[in-house]
């Protein structure tokens, strides 16, 4: 054997570095790693609760962390931009990554006036302010400028806005609005904010208290649903702020609907309504709710995240909650809403009209949940895929991973993927959940094109970028595709973890990674394969 023929630049194994730039990831292999703005933004969106299937969450939460307290020494006017951008968006279903982030933010010189001045962007509700608080006596004081932050957060709303805010979010990760009033001191020539402030630490209803507030008043000092109902309907109550008696009964329901459930609000007590024999197959209120749902401008104004309309059509559908404590017979209308709702979510995504081949990583690391989410990583995988299978005319979509048992589990295993948006989003996912597990590489769709004469232009793959099992790096493998076919494919890389990983080459332009489940996914696919 002539040693010589082993090495070379066009095929290299993935458990050895082909790139000088390349680090060793978490399983083993080598792969490109992220700025610090692209690390950021996967933190945010993605967060670290559950960990990866290498990492344990503190370790990669550490590890995340590191890369704030970096660039709010380094960066901070783009660090505070991003954490704003993610967080006014709705690019995350979760907003804790970018509360602890602007936490974090407010220990470091420069970057504490930055982030203390947008304290309000992204603390957008009292329960957001109740987890800052938490967070950020993690890692400082409350010196004047907290303070004074914090109070402004109270002052700069509109008086009923603010009542609003403090009866239906009262308290949270041990802190209520008295206790930060009492901390923050907030001063305002508002009469109705100084009866609200007065109110929230004291008790004391004044002429100028706002009427929801004397509505929430009202709520818990009755205790029939008739009376819970009309004030639901005088006040303009939400549910979150009547007594817990109040939510098991059909009238009090019946005037929230009427006056408007919010659409997150919705979503979550769907089972709850289903108990209650209020969403049947016939009548009820079942048609007015599907409406609600899947009406696009409501979950766009709501800002309602798709992950978390996946989370809730699985629940619902599965007829349990996650805990088991509570069953409902699933009505066949809703889940099909939430099924029209979780496309709607992503809003308008135009077609490219490219070959796309959409690579779904299905090894045994991405059985981790996301976000600490009922959902998995490759379930997540898949969900997108169905999106962009909805868009595209030209899309086909596969599987892969390596065979388990195989000599070094370097067998590769790619199978179509044989799930549509006609069908329910569950049984679609549990297709997925069929597919057998395996090590990871990456370069399986590139390979398998090359190999079966696809035409391919956009290779759209969805993995947490633990690559190790290949022959031949993924970045490599494209090369070959594009040598062979003379098609001068591109290749989207779906980041569904939040680590420093990824397998596109950073100075390929026709190389692109995102993160996963950023509800603007779909739209930066098509852009991207049409040259955008």
């Amino acid at each position: 054997m002539d040693v010589l023929r082993t090495l070379g630049l066009r095929r290299t194994p993935q458990s050895e570095r082909a790139d000088p730039r390349q680090r060793r990831n978490a399983a083993g292999g080598y792969a490109f790693t992220l700025d610090d703005v692209a690390r950021l933004r996967r933190f945010l969106v993605l967060g670290v609760d559950g960990g990866t299937y290498y990492a344990a969450p503190r370790e990669l939460a550490r590890a995340n962390a590191e890369v704030v307290a970096r660039m709010a020494v380094e960066d901070p006017e783009t660090l505070v931009a991003t954490i704003v951008e993610v967080s006014r968006s709705g690019a995350a279903p979760k907003q804790n990554p970018a509360l602890f982030a602007l936490a974090l933010a407010t220990a470091y010189g420069e970057s504490a006036q930055l982030a203390l001045a947008a304290l309000p962007d992204v603390a957008q509700t009292g329960t957001h302010l109740f987890l800052f608080a938490a967070y950020v006596e993690q890692f400082r004081g409350w010196g004047r400028g907290l303070r004074r932050a914090v109070g402004g957060w109270y002052t700069a709303k509109e008086p009923d806005a603010l009542a609003y805010q403090v009866v239906k979010y009262r308290q949270r990760e041990g802190w209520s609005h008295r206790d930060l009033l009492r901390l923050a001191h907030p001063e305002t020539a508002v009469p109705e904010l100084k009866d609200t402030f007065d109110w929230i630490v004291r008790g004391s209803l004044g002429e100028r208290t706002p009427r929801l507030v004397e509505g929430f008043v009202r709520a818990q000092q009755v205790g029939d649903a008739s009376a819970w109902a009309a004030l639901v309907r005088e006040y303009g109550l939400s549910w979150e702020m009547l007594p817990d008696a109040a939510l098991g009964e059909v009238a009090v329901w019946d005037a929230l609907l009427d006056t408007g459930v919010p659409q997150t609000a919705l979503l979550r007590q769907l089972p709850r309504l289903t108990r209650l024999g209020m969403l049947p197959d016939l009548g009820g209120r079942t048609d007015e709710v599907v409406v609600q749902l899947t009406d696009p401008a409501r979950l766009r104004s709501a800002r309602v995240h798709p992950v978390n309309v996946l989370v809730a059509q699985r629940t619902y559908a599965s007829g349990r909650s996650a805990r088991g404590d509570a069953r409902w017979e699933p009505t066949r209308k809703v889940v099909d809403a939430l099924d029209a709702a979780f496309y709607a979510a992503f809003g308008a995504v135009e077609r490219s009209g490219k070959r796309t081949l959409l690579a779904v990583d299905v090894s045994g690391s991405m059985t981790q949940s996301i976000s600490g989410l009922p959902i998995t990583a490759r379930e997540a995988s898949a969900a997108l895929a169905l999106v962009q299978l909805a868009t595209e005319p030209s899309a086909t979509a596969v599987g892969f991973t390596t065979r388990a048992g195989s000599r070094s589990w370097r067998e590769g295993v790619l199978a179509p993927l044989r799930i549509s948006p006609r069908q329910r989003l569950d049984d679609a996912l549990r297709v997925v959940d069929a597919m057998p597990y395996g090590g990871t590489d990456c370069a399986l769709p590139m390979v398998h094109a090359t190999e079966k004469q696809l035409e391919v232009d956009t290779f759209v793959v969805y993995t947490d970028n633990e690559t190790w099992a290949g022959a031949v790096h993924p970045h490599q493998a494209l090369a070959e595709y594009r040598r062979r076919s003379g098609i001068d494919a591109k290749l989207i890389v779906v980041g569904m973890t939040a680590t420093e990983f990824s397998i596109a080459d950073p100075s390929d332009p026709g190389m692109l990674d995102v993160v996963g489940f950023d509800a603007s996914v779909p739209s930066l696919i098509t852009e991207f394969a049409c040259g955008l």
